[in-house]
């Protein structure tokens, strides 16, 4: 308004909430063709006969993101799958397709909000948890751990070995620990003893009121 003074005009420009542009980060599900019906849907025999209305609205066009995640779940199963009835095999039970998608799902949201701290450790809790099942089907089977790093692009890296940082304190507190340990593992020691010999003598007596 011209009748305001200029310090309340600057304060009501400052005051304007200020309108940050949105990035434009690909999603993963983008790949999806929208035509491609719903994991419920997919496998009806109904479904040849309906209209494309009812198509449209059953297929990832309508979508939500967690009926898209199911599909693209689906799709990884059938990358690592060994055979066409494969159900129960470790790669197909375990946890990497969906691990998969959870992490590239929460990696896309962290970089869209940095500051969202629980979900950056919920990835992090992810990772480690892949990271395992991925080590434990290297020890079990090398070949089919390398075909699900491949078909599922996963680049598994062995984790690094624990080193401790040794100071002074925590010398002392070894040494103090070995020592409690040493003097508990004698006290036991003389009970034990204590209770041999006891036994020992309930047996002597058994022994003479028999003969």
């Amino acid at each position: 308004h011209p009748a305001c003074s200029p310090v309340l005009q600057a304060a009501r420009g400052y005051a304007r909430p200020v309108t940050r542009k949105r990035k434009d980060i690909p999603s993963h599900l983008d790949d999806l063709p929208p035509t491609l019906l719903k994991k419920d849907y997919a496998n009806l025999p109904i479904m040849n006969s309906v209209d494309d209305v009812v198509k449209r609205l059953l297929s990832l066009e309508m979508a939500s993101q967690k009926e898209k995640m199911k599909v693209k779940t689906q799709q990884l199963v059938e990358k690592v799958r060994r055979s066409p009835n494969d159900t129960g095999s470790f790669e197909v039970q375990g946890k990497f397709k969906k691990g998969r998608i959870l992490i590239r799902t929460l990696e896309e949201h962290l970089q869209r909000h940095p500051k969202d701290k629980r979900n950056r450790r919920c990835m992090l809790m992810d990772l480690d948890r892949r990271r395992k099942m991925l080590g434990y089907l290297r020890r079990v089977n090398y070949s089919t751990f390398e075909n699900t790093c491949k078909q599922l692009d996963i680049q598994y890296s062995p984790p690094q070995p624990y080193t401790r940082r040794v100071t002074k304190r925590w010398l002392v507190k070894k040494a103090f620990c070995i020592k409690v340990f040493q003097e508990k593992q004698k006290l036991k020691a003389a009970e034990r003893l204590k209770q041999r010999r006891e036994w020992q003598a309930r047996a002597r007596a058994a022994r003479a009121q028999q003969e």
